[in-house]
Order: C-alpha cells, then sequence, then structure tokens
C-alpha cells in the first residue's frame, strides 16, 4: 500500500504542500477538479433548473457539483454566494437574478427572502401546486423507486392567507418576537405576517416579552369559537413574565415538568364537520382547519373502495392524536383501537372520543405497541410526524397484514422510503391525492392508500 508520503514524492511538478492540501481538503468534501479550490463566500453565476423538496432550485457549479439556491427559480440564470460547500453539493444565497423567469411575481411579504417560513411568494398559487404535486412524483421516483405512481390533483386550499389556526414565534435578544431565517439559527424581528389568521395577527403585536432566555418559543392558537391561546415553551419549570392586561386570551407555560394554566383555559376547541374536538396547549393538531375537514372528507369517501367499512370492521389509527380520525370512523365499524405517544393528545383523545364504548386507546410509541398488539385490523390509518415511520414500528404493521393502509403523511420524502418498506411488505399504492395544507411554503401533504396483494 503507497503511503501519502511515497506518493508525494512520484509527482515532482506540484507543490508538496500545494498537495497535501489538496488531499486534506477532498477527504473533507471541498476539493474540486483541476485542484482549485472554492472558498465559502466566493461568488458564481448558475443557471438554475428544478425545484427540489425544501424549497430551493437546482443548478450546477462549474465543476459539476449540485447547488441549492433559495427563492430562484427554474429557468433564471442568477448570481449566488456559496455559504455551505460539501464534496457532491453546495448551497447558496441569491445575491441577484440577471435573467427572470417569466413565471415569477411579485411576494406580497416585505420578509420574503429574509424569513424562512414562506419559499414560493415568487410564483402564482396555481403554479405552487403544480410545482408541489412534481416534486412529490420526484420524490416517490428517486426515494422510493415508485415509478409513474397513481397520483391525483392537489387540493387547493380554500385560503391561501390568513389559514393558520396556530403560529410559532422566537424571540431575539432583545426580546421581540421574530421568526428563524431560511436555514439558520438567526432570529430577526417579524413586523407582519400573511399565514396566521386574523385574529391571531391582531394579538401578538401587542404582546410584550421581559427577557428569558430559556424560553424555547412562543405559539399562538385560535380555536373555532375564536379563542386565543398562547403557549410559553421552555426547558424550565419557571415560568416567563408576559404581560396581556386588557387580553381576554389563556395563557399555558409548557415544559418537560407539565402545562401550567397562567391565564385562562388550558385547551381550545376546534370544529371539523359538525364534530367539536378540545385540544389541549401541549397537543398537536392540523393547522389548516379547512383543510382537516377536506382530509377527513377524504377518508370517509375513499376507504369503503378499498375494504367494507362495517360494524364488523377493526381500524387502528396510529399516531392517532386528538383523535381527529378516530371520531368520525367510530360509530360506522365494530373496534376502533387508538395509539398515540404524547400523554397530552391522549388525555384529548380519551375526552373527545368519551361517547363510544369501542374505542380503545394505547398511550405509547407505535414501535412499543403495535408488535404486541392483540388485534387483526382490517384498515389501519397513520398519520406519522415529519421523520416517517420507526423501523419497528412499520414491520410490525407489515405483519399485522392490514388489507388497507391509509397513510397521511406531511413528508414526501419519509413517505417514499416508508412505501418502499411496504412494497416489500406485500403492498402496492393504489391511489395518492396531495393536499395543499400550507401555501406559499414547500411542505406537501398527501394520503396515499396502500393494498394488499391478494386482499
Amino acid at each position: 500500500m503507497i503511503t501519502l508520503v511515497q506518493y508525494i514524492k512520484t509527482v515532482p511538478r506540484i507543490g508538496r504542500t500545494q498537495f497535501l492540501l489538496a488531499v486534506l481538503l477532498k477527504e473533507e468534501g471541498t476539493y474540486l477538479l483541476n485542484n482549485s479550490l472554492s472558498q465559502k463566500n466566493e461568488e458564481f453565476v448558475v443557471a438554475l433548473t428544478t425545484l427540489t423538496y425544501g424549497g430551493e432550485t437546482l443548478g450546477r457549479l462549474p465543476d459539476g457539483r449540485a447547488v441549492f439556491v433559495p427563492f430562484a427559480l427554474p429557468g433564471e440564470r442568477v448570481k449566488i454566494r456559496l455559504y455551505e460547500q460539501k464534496k457532491r453539493y453546495a448551497r447558496g444565497k441569491l445575491i441577484e437574478v440577471l435573467d427572470p423567469s417569466s413565471e415569477r411575481i411579485d411576494p406580497f411579504c416585505r420578509h420574503f427572502t429574509l424569513c424562512g417560513g414562506c419559499h414560493y411568494q415568487n410564483i402564482s398559487y396555481q403554479n405552487q401546486l403544480k410545482v408541489k404535486r412534481e416534486i412529490l412524483i420526484d420524490q416517490l421516483a428517486r426515494i422510493g423507486g415508485i415509478q409513474s405512481p397513481p397520483i391525483e390533483d392537489m387540493v387547493p386550499s380554500p385560503r391561501i392567507r390568513n389559514y393558520r389556526n396556530y403560529i410559532q414565534f422566537h424571540l431575539t435578544s432583545r426580546g421581540e418576537l421574530g421568526f428563524y431565517k431560511f436555514h439558520s439559527d438567526k432570529v430577526f424581528p417579524v413586523k407582519q405576517c400573511y399565514l396566521p389568521e386574523e385574529s391571531i395577527n391582531s394579538l401578538w403585536p401587542q404582546l410584550d416579552f421581559e427577557s428569558f432566555p430559556e424560553l424555547e418559543n412562543i405559539g399562538v392558537r385560535r380555536g373555532s369559537d375564536d379563542d386565543l391561546q398562547i403557549i410559553l415553551k421552555s426547558n424550565q419549570p419557571e415560568t416567563p413574565e408576559l404581560s396581556v392586561e386588557d387580553l381576554s386570551v389563556s395563557v399555558v407555560h409548557v415544559s418537560p415538568f407539565g402545562s401550567l394554566v397562567l391565564a385562562g383555559s388550558e385547551y381550545v376547541f376546534f370544529e371539523v364537520l359538525g364534530r367539536h374536538f378540545r385540544v389541549s396547549a401541549a397537543s398537536f393538531f392540523q393547522v389548516n382547519t379547512e383543510m382537516a375537514a377536506l382530509i377527513v372528507e377524504h377518508l370517509l369517501n375513499v376507504l369503503p373502495e378499498y375494504v367494507p367499512i362495517t360494524s364488523s370492521t377493526t381500524l387502528v389509527d396510529v399516531y392517532c392524536g386528538v383523535g381527529l380520525f378516530s371520531a368520525f370512523f367510530a360509530d360506522r365499524i365494530g373496534h376502533c383501537i387508538g395509539v398515540e405517544s404524547s400523554s397530552s393528545a391522549a388525555e384529548d383523545f380519551v375526552f373527545n372520543l368519551d361517547e363510544f364504548d369501542n374505542v380503545d386507546l394505547y398511550e405509547a410509541s407505535a414501535e412499543d405497541v403495535l408488535p404486541h398488539l392483540d388485534a387483526q385490523p382490517h384498515v389501519m390509518v397513520l398519520d406519522p410526524p415529519r421523520a416517517g415511520i420507526d423501523r419497528r414500528a412499520l414491520d410490525a404493521i407489515v405483519s399485522l397484514s392490514p388489507n388497507v393502509i391509509a397513510y397521511v403523511s406531511c413528508n414526501p420524502a419519509t413517505l417514499a422510503r416508508d412505501g418502499a418498506r411496504l412494497i416489500k411488505g406485500g403492498y402496492h399504492l393504489v391511489k395518492i391525492t396531495p393536499f395543499d395544507l400550507f401555501p406559499h411554503t414547500y411542505h406537501i401533504e398527501s394520503i396515499s392508500f396502500w393494498l394488499k396483494k391478494n386482499a
């Protein structure tokens, strides 16, 4: 085996120090072709070709590496400054659009390109729907190996502004409410936001915080009855000072030590298709209430196409949360089983489905419950977090062998990964419908139906 020193002796035309530096940099992933070294903050002019999942557009550097640029569009020639370098790719900050795309429009928010919350304000909403559908197809093909998936058109959001029933802020060093910058942990003070519902936008500019470094974030949630709730999250039991004089709102401090109600109530109620759901401060609920109703309707309408929904049906609702899906199936089937690891959401689930005698709930992680579940489900509804389904839980799902799996996904990459595992386990994808729960962002929600072969 030739050593580095011996190899240097065989290449006298290259400076030994320069060659050694090049070898070391290559190992770190920054060595480029023809021995040139591209430095962080170096500027390039590149042509961009494809929008990718994550809110960036793909181009190529002169050395052939992929470069990802936010807030730019396919077909544009742009000037960028590199801020992250890897062996096979880099990321660049958009400095100037030299040749703009004909699809480019003016953003409606002053914070666009500074804020990391919105990614597609520079294209029309119809183009956003088209782009997200194409990205979902690409993720399923590249990651999951699922070619030509049976995908429907994306269901648009009834509202493309002021659609969020929940918004989360961080604090600047001066105690100002703000958002993270794109791909950064730096917080900038925000002056406006067009995504939260209007009553939330009327409240948050009135909030005044004292310095409290332990405060991780501040959430503001609005229930269907216009009840407003401020959720303070930290890792400490001590509560921050917050001035809410003359404001009719609830305030809850959430920490690993539990939830402490500082004012008002610990929960709000949401109405979906005529049913009311209690949602505690620490519990998750879909942030687009109108789209949550469309998702429920879709499940109710499509599942009977693949499996009978009768008094003999057993349905397992994994990552069931506060019971949004279980509540609409419980009175149509024989047995409903929920699985939820959040104690707060589990308590809400029990409250929201208390009227039913055919419902059981396991308060534990899916990977702990499913391998030991003594049931033969006909249907499984999966609504995992962005990380997707734990491998142990997925193996148990395949072993339980439900006839149909309805997978509600908020991340096409983990959906594609889990889908590939389901295919190996004997399932095939029969339908997938994307839903635009988050206009102007790169996030893609979808519902896919997986049928057991020979079921």
